[in-house]
């Protein structure tokens, strides 16, 4: 849909920091499937943490991008996610070596332009539901610049500046 938006990048690039301003400015926001999942997980068995068994995760994580895409359909103007469906089939795929990212990020389209944030090790934090290091961060990054233009999509890099300018600079884009 091409109102659908995403926000993707390194770990710990300010992502959700953005996407908090957009929801503040009354844009609909999806949080990233991850974060859901890693709490989700923490409160129950956790069988499908990302540092337990990653494929499970994964795999939770496209069901759950899917789910979202299709809440999200009901939702006016911009819908903006953070992180979403190619994310996890291009984690999936590199994973397990199953050509998912092709079929589905094909099949489930978002809008032609894509925000990625770049590394940005100054501000990079663990936390209880990212526990991987810059490193590995560093890894789906180069993976996320490939995925995303191979699957037609245009990738901004967005500047290392505040939210709320990072906010307006997403907006312009999204006008011109």
């Amino acid at each position: 849909m091409d109102r659908f938006v995403v926000i993707s990048g390194c770990s710990s690039g300010g992502k959700s920091t953005l996407l908090a301003e957009l929801g503040r400015r009354g844009y609909a926001v999806v949080e990233e499937p991850g974060r859901r999942i890693v709490k989700e997980e923490l409160r129950g068995e956790g069988s499908a943490l990302p540092w337990v068994d990653a494929t499970a995760f994964l795999r939770r994580a496209v069901q759950m991008a899917l789910a979202d895409r299709a809440s999200a359909s009901a939702l006016d103007g911009w819908v903006f996610f953070d992180r979403g469906l190619v994310d996890a089939a291009a984690g999936l795929q590199h994973l397990t070596g199953e050509p998912m990212l092709a079929p589905l990020g094909q099949s489930h389209r978002y809008h032609r332009l894509v925000f990625l944030t770049p590394p940005w090790p100054e501000i990079y934090v663990t936390d209880p539901e990212r526990r991987h290091g810059l490193d590995a961060a560093l890894a789906e990054y180069s993976r996320l610049l490939d995925a995303y233009p191979s699957l037609g999509y245009e990738v901004s890099i967005l500047p290392k500046v505040a939210a709320t300018e990072r906010a307006d600079f997403v907006l312009r884009a999204l006008a011109e």
